[in-house]
């Protein structure tokens, strides 16, 4: 006799197949405790691979614990130990084909260190290095390997979404009384990240979270919005609107311009999505609106494209100017160090510019690793989000899942000039790239268009099992 899950048991995720499955018996149900079901339990109850959960709840862990000259965080952890795993299976073919993206994000690990190297020999190179090439590749092969179908995806965006549900009621707490409860509970335990205690913005108090910075918990929080709205919530007429206005909300309680340009970006882009959704040509539309702002600043403004946006996209305007500050004289040090770029070291600037801090991801990659380690890097994220924007044969459910990826990455994009992924920011942004990889290997014929959706799905999926468990039981 087979055993198959009850209606209640059906896959969270909106997108995939009800049909019946097998599975073991409970061990509860029968009065058993193996170790494989201990062993099973996180993954079970997340429907999740155990290092992607691990991994997912590590980042909002503060923990930095000691190990030799090394401080790891948790999430570092796991990504020390999964990385020989996650090569062994991409090696293997157990990850698709390999991809452009993959050989460019090794390339720039591989530069990246080089450069290191090359600025401050190789002992004071080895911990850096060894650090940028683990969360660089461990973090972008993770997502790879065990992200490989819209239930992953879907799983691993629900398992995001509950733990910045989770952070909340603290972040709502440290918003309004400056205290950091978060922080003070798990430092209790072990060392956790510093206490950062920035100027009230509006009255109320930037919420730093479980991060280094309140940038860093602005972006983790925002980062899915596209995807909680297009994906997690599709065809869930109450879900769809409060999840992303919970993770939203919370994003804002940063009170940093990134972290809300992010917001901004990422809504004005479903709603356009949403407004034109009968429109075939409707982001070729987007695309020539831009172009023609892109004209409008570069032939009517005394500034370049790319500044009119770094200085604009600031709660005030002494921090825009500072920022063009950053650009000016960040872009003279590369262009003084095109090749390898001057390490760790300062860039140089005036005195009056005290901070050694560059907002901006790709800038600063290029003052760091020199021109090639940027155009490695900025070249495999667009590959991969054009090849995302031009794959085609998708039914309407995967199409969805395409575009919300899209308003993902190109916001990334776009705060990137505007502030540093570094720590959990990067790494989870690289996670992210590595997870949307096996989109591009669905071929044509595999759809979901047979699929019934929202309730009524569920409904069948329950039928169906039902039926199954009642001629199982007949024979």
């Amino acid at each position: 006799m087979r055993i198959v899950p009850c209606a209640a048991e059906a896959s969270l995720d909106p997108l995939t197949s009800g049909t019946a499955t097998e599975v073991r018996p409970r061990a509860s149900r029968y009065g058993l405790r193996s170790s494989s079901h201990r062993s099973e339990t996180l993954q079970s109850r997340t429907g999740l691979p155990r290092p992607v959960a691990i991994f997912l709840i590590g980042l909002v862990i503060p923990w930095v614990i000691p190990v030799g000259t090394f401080n790891l965080s948790i999430y570092r952890i796991v990504l020390i130990a999964a990385l020989p795993l996650c090569m062994i299976m991409w090696i293997r073919g157990k990850a698709g084909r390999i991809k452009l993206p993959d050989i460019g994000f090794i390339l720039f690990s591989l530069w990246a260190g080089f450069t290191l190297v090359s600025a401050h020999g190789i002992e004071a190179a080895m911990q850096p290095a060894g650090i940028l090439l683990i969360e660089t590749l461990a973090a972008y092969f993770l997502g790879r390997c065990f992200i490989r179908s819209v239930d992953g995806l879907c799983r691993m965006t629900l398992l995001w979404a509950k733990l910045v549900i989770l952070m909340s009621p603290f972040a709502l707490y440290e918003w309004a009384t400056g205290g950091k409860p978060i922080l003070w509970a798990f430092s209790a335990v072990f060392p956790a990240v510093e206490i950062t205690m920035m100027d009230p913005r509006w009255g109320f108090w930037r919420v730093q979270g479980p991060f280094n910075h309140s940038i860093e918990f602005g972006l983790f929080c925002g980062s899915l919005l596209s995807v909680t709205y297009l994906v997690l919530g599709r065809g869930r007429n109450a879900l769809r609107w409060l999840l992303p206005a919970a993770v939203g909300g919370t994003a804002f309680l940063s009170m940093s311009s990134a972290p809300i340009a992010a917001l901004m970006i990422q809504t004005a882009l479903t709603v356009w999505n949403w407004l034109l959704r009968e429109i075939k040509f409707r982001w070729k539309i987007l695309w020539g609106i831009a172009l023609v702002g892109y004209l409008v600043v570069e032939f009517g403004s005394n500034q370049t494209p790319v500044k009119f946006y770094i200085s604009h996209f600031t709660f005030d305007a002494q921090t825009g100017w500072y920022r063009l500050a950053i650009w000016d004289f960040g872009s003279a040090s590369v262009l003084n160090h095109p090749f390898f770029g001057i390490g760790l070291a300062e860039y140089e600037r005036p005195a009056w510019m005290g901070s050694a801090s560059v907002d901006n991801f790709w800038l600063l990659t290029a003052i760091r690793h020199g021109l090639p380690a940027a155009l490695l890097m900025m070249g495999s994220c667009l590959w991969l989000t054009g090849t995302l924007v031009f794959k085609k044969g998708l039914d309407e459910k995967l199409d969805a899942v395409r575009i919300s990826l899209i308003i993902c990455f190109s916001t990334y994009f776009f705060v990137g000039c505007t502030v540093h992924f570094y720590g959990a920011t990067y790494v989870w942004f690289m996670f992210l790239l590595g997870s949307s990889v096996w989109l591009l290997d669905v071929r044509p014929d595999e759809t979901t268009s047979h699929l019934p959706t929202t309730r009524k799905r569920n409904q069948f999926q329950g039928r169906q099992q039902i039926n199954q468990s009642r001629r199982n039981l007949g024979t």
